[in-house]
């Protein structure tokens, strides 16, 4: 009987041996799984700070950028306005002498009674005002004895003319320019038709 007590409890103490050990390595296999874990989780957040800094220096970069091409944006708006504002100064330099002349030449006509004198003044003047603008890029619009252009002609009459083509520019009240090969003005002509014959 006493044997049987002793070798149940034998059995019991190597079952309990047993269970403890099969519950001590489970709680090593626990404990493996949660510093795996825990490692896992640790690396994760090492990775997610280092993405975080990543982010918050392009944010910096970015910010950094916008400032730079604001700055640029302001300097080429004044570099634009300060272009258009000063694009004239070598042509309008160019006809200070011009003014000059013409200021010269009104003292003169209110001197003297000499109109030839002071036609050829007015000529002179006018000619050298044309010579700056040419230089500038202006030319005048061929008009007298050419065929009417829709282009660059602005019919302001019609003409009754057997002497030349219909269609012709016969006269021009007003000069039409073109600056560097673009009208700007067109030149006011009359233009030539056929005679109406009157019957009877």
């Amino acid at each position: 009987m006493e044997i049987k007590e002793e070798k149940e409890k034998e059995h019991k103490t190597t079952k309990e041996t047993e269970g403890e050990e099969i519950q001590a390595e489970h709680k090593h296999d626990e404990h493996k799984k949660k510093k795996k874990k825990d490692e896992q989780l640790e690396e994760l957040t090492k990775q997610l700070q280092e993405k975080e800094e990543t982010i918050k220096s392009l944010q910096e970069r970015l910010l950094y950028l916008q400032a730079d091409f604001e700055n640029f944006k302001k300097l080429k708006n004044k570099e634009k306005q300060d272009l258009l504002k000063f694009s004239n100064e070598v042509l309008i330099k160019e006809l200070l002498p011009v003014i000059d002349n013409l200021e010269r030449a009104l003292d003169h006509s209110s001197k003297t009674g000499d109109y030839k004198s002071i036609h050829d003044g007015v000529t002179l003047v006018l000619n050298e005002f044309l010579r700056v603008l040419e230089r500038a890029g202006l030319s005048r619009v061929e008009a007298i004895g050419k065929k009417f252009d829709p282009n660059l002609h602005e019919a302001f009459y019609q003409e009754e003319r057997e002497d030349v083509e219909p269609d012709t520019v016969v006269s021009e009240l007003q000069k039409g320019y073109m600056l560097n090969g673009r009208l700007i003005r067109p030149a006011m002509v009359t233009v030539s038709k056929k005679p109406e014959i009157n019957a009877g």
